[in-house]
């Protein structure tokens, strides 16, 4: 009875703040003409299907959990085994570590907690925001909830402790802030390990070299090929991933059934009894033995599930059943068989430590393996880099990253992106990371850094997705918590350790990154609020009706704002330094919305401006997160056929289905796209008030300045023909 009348309280207090804001500024006529379309992710596949998917996601997201063996004893021992038994001791880590933390934590609780889908960081923050008012951006509308992807669950008997934790987050700036630099911190974290993953996976893929008996190669000559691989990796990025890694995908299958195959042999042949490593006491009697250590080799074992996070990340282009399926029936048992092979032979080799996955291939498949090897590891490093560039594309939609080209490289998936700046900086820093570092070992130390951190961060953003969104119980969160933020933990302490040598690299990046997305993120802000205080009046745009000195011209102009509701400052600027309007004027904000898709149908939002016959509309065009803005010709084209459903639809409400009514203002907004669109954008320069403090004036004057003159121009990113684009310079202080 409780919860049904917070809920009907709720309800009407919702209800209540729609309907003023509606007399205030309405866009709800076309926002409220939604399908009930539920999602490709939602739907219930029959099991060829998910099988179908789940064959498909081990060529594409277990690549670099798949290339660990290649790596993980010799980061773990890199001062050799002392005992048999610490063999033992570091394979049950390895064990209960990759059933824990992929298996346990991301395939089966992980993975729930997709926004419409998708995967990641990112993801994640938009389904928080969209259950609780937490954006920085003030730009809310009540017609956005009104799409099919915003909907929002209904509420559980944990309603009560879900609305407490809202309403702080909701009225907490802090908590806000926080939770907005522990997602860009997990973002950068994630680019981190995009930039580390080209670098070690291919140097120890090409170390088998050495094992080959080429005795004329040294490491200075591994470096150079592994440099040579990766110039070679990133120069083909511009063609795509469904040409660069699709292609490719059956090569991971053979790299697993390799892997499978050499495990169950070297198992077989070598001991056979080191499967008691399942029993946990292994760990124990490690930990007891060694000590400081064995905590120390933890930093090591970790990288047995580096790539964990890329199940969650490429979730958009599988299911969450086809990831579950894959996972525990081939990836997990099959990695299972590679580390264990690899224990039984150390158990009868332990010199070969260093080298431990080349020495152990048998003579007869030592070529192919090596082959398939480099293979794998080129594809593993694919699977992040271009993970990398749908982050950066995703930071990009929230206002979290200078602008950028965006190269869409696939008609088929729109989430497959190249960014060619991103591109080239991530080459430059992979081979400048692979000649200074020059050694797996020493990559590692940086690696293990970026993959724990992005773990904690998720551990501790789903405690709050199942605090506020799932409102599960108490108890079950408590557990969940405890468990695996102490074993991402302890991991976490020892990555940490290595800081001196090499661990200071990905927060390094981290930081430089997270730098750039706040500052640019808060100057966006900034502006946005800028243009809230300092709109134009209704009574303006009136008066300027009425004004003999400005000049309609034939045609249609679209005018650029970030500002949702209301007319830009731009505009009487535009007036101000040109006297003249279009004929047809549409004031175009292009919006992200924190879910992962919008709908073609229901994209834009329109309104008509007082007067009416002065023909001004207000155009929003809202877009997901992982929606690619059309190009002009196409854009154009959607805008006015639905700016004509829109007056359609306004007539008919109106004034009865009395076509003369609005056939003539159709007639009238054809005729002015036929003689052609102009695009109208303001350049802001934004400065620091007078009043500031110095390191306001720094951040802002300088090193924002610095981002926006070398990040792209709003017209080259929209591709808009130069012929098409007139641009007037404003300042904004803030």
């Amino acid at each position: 009875m409780g919860e049904k009348a917070v809920r009907t309280e709720d309800a009407a207090a919702g209800d209540k703040m729609g309907a003023e804001m509606r007399r205030i500024d309405s866009l709800n006529i076309e926002a409220g003409k939604v399908s009930t379309y539920d999602g490709f992710h939602r739907a219930k596949h029959s099991w060829k299907t998910t099988l179908s998917l789940a064959i498909q996601s081990v060529g594409v997201v277990y690549g670099d959990i798949g290339t660990s063996p290649l790596y993980v004893y010799s980061s773990t021992f890199p001062n050799g085994i002392k005992e048999k038994d610490d063999i033992l001791g570091v394979l049950s880590i390895i064990i209960y570590t990759i059933f824990f933390v992929p298996m346990l934590k991301y395939v089966f609780i992980v993975l729930q907690a997709n926004d419409n889908g998708e995967g990641g960081t990112f993801a994640m923050y938009s389904l928080i925001c969209r259950h609780a008012k937490v954006s920085l951006i003030p730009n809310n509308q009540p017609e956005d909830t009104e799409l099919s992807n915003y909907k929002l669950d209904t509420p559980s008997s944990e309603l009560k402790r879900s609305q407490a934790i809202k309403k702080k987050l909701e009225t907490s700036r802090l908590a806000q802030y926080v939770l907005f630099v522990i997602t860009i911190t997990g973002t950068s974290m994630v680019i981190g390990d995009g930039v580390l993953t080209p670098c070690i996976s291919v140097l120890s893929a090409v170390s088998g070299l050495q094992q080959s008996g080429i005795k004329s190669l040294d490491q200075s000559a591994i470096v150079w090929i592994s440099v040579a691989i990766l110039i070679l990796l990133f120069v083909v990025q511009q063609f795509g991933t469904d040409k660069v890694g699709f292609t490719f995908a059956p090569i991971i299958l053979l790299w697993f059934l390799f892997l499978t195959g050499i495990g169950i042999y070297n198992l077989i042949k070598y001991d056979i009894t080191v499967l008691k490593a399942f029993n946990p006491w292994y760990i124990v009697k490690y930990f007891q033995r060694n000590g400081k250590a064995a905590w120390i080799s933890l930093g090591g074992a970790v990288l047995c599930i580096t790539g964990t996070e890329a199940m969650f990340a490429d979730l958009g282009h599988f299911s969450v059943r086809a990831i579950q399926v894959s996972f525990t029936f081939f990836t997990f048992p099959t990695i299972l068989f590679a580390y264990l092979g690899q224990s039984a032979y150390l158990t009868k080799n332990p010199g070969d430590v260093a080298t431990t996955f080349y020495a152990s291939i048998p003579k007869p498949l030592y070529w192919p393996t090596f082959v398939v090897a480099v293979l794998a590891a080129i594809i593993a490093s694919q699977a992040l880099i271009t993970g990398t560039f749908s982050i950066i594309a995703q930071s990009l939609g929230m206002g979290c990253f200078p602008r950028v080209k965006i190269v869409h490289t696939s008609e088929k998936n729109q989430g497959q992106v190249y960014i060619p700046e991103i591109n080239y900086m991530l080459m430059i820093a992979c081979v400048l990371i692979t000649f200074f570092f020059r050694t797996t070992e020493q990559i590692g130390n940086a690696y293990g850094i970026a993959v724990v951190s992005v773990m904690c961060i998720t551990t501790c953003m789903i405690t709050l997705i199942m605090l506020v969104i799932w409102k599960t119980s108490i108890f079950l969160i408590a557990i969940f918590f405890l468990v695996f933020i102490s074993i991402e933990g302890i991991y976490l302490s020892s990555v940490l350790f290595k800081f001196v040598e090499g661990g200071y690299l990905p927060l390094f990046f981290a930081a430089v990154l997270m730098v750039i997305m706040a500052t640019w993120h808060y100057v966006h802000k900034q502006s946005y609020m800028f243009e809230v205080k300092n709109k134009v009046s209704t009574e303006y745009v009136k008066q300027l009706a009425l004004n003999p000195d400005v000049h309609r011209i034939p045609g249609m102009g679209f005018l650029y704002s970030d500002l949702v509701q209301g007319v830009p400052p731009i505009f009487s600027h535009f007036v101000s330094n040109i006297p003249s309007v279009h004929s047809v004027v549409v004031i175009v904000t292009i919006k992200p919305l924190p879910v992962s898709k919008v709908l073609l149908e229901e994209r834009f939002v329109f309104r008509q401006l007082e007067p009416k016959e002065y023909r001004m509309f207000r155009c929003v065009a809202r877009y997901g997160y992982n929606d690619l803005v059309e190009g002009p010709g196409e854009f154009e084209q959607m805008l006015v056929d639905n700016l004509k459903e829109f007056i359609r639809h306004k007539h008919v409400m109106s004034e009865g289905n009395s076509k003369n009514s609005y056939e003539e203002e159709i007639q009238f907004i054809q005729e002015a796209m036929d003689k052609g669109v102009v695009y109208l954008m303001g350049e802001a320069q934004v400065v620091a008030e007078e009043k500031s403090s110095w390191f306001k004036k720094i951040v802002i004057n300088y090193f924002y300045d610095f981002l926006r003159k070398n990040s792209r121009q709003s017209g080259k990113i929209m591709s808009i023909p130069r012929s098409k684009l007139l641009m007037v310079g404003m300042t904004y202080e803030i």
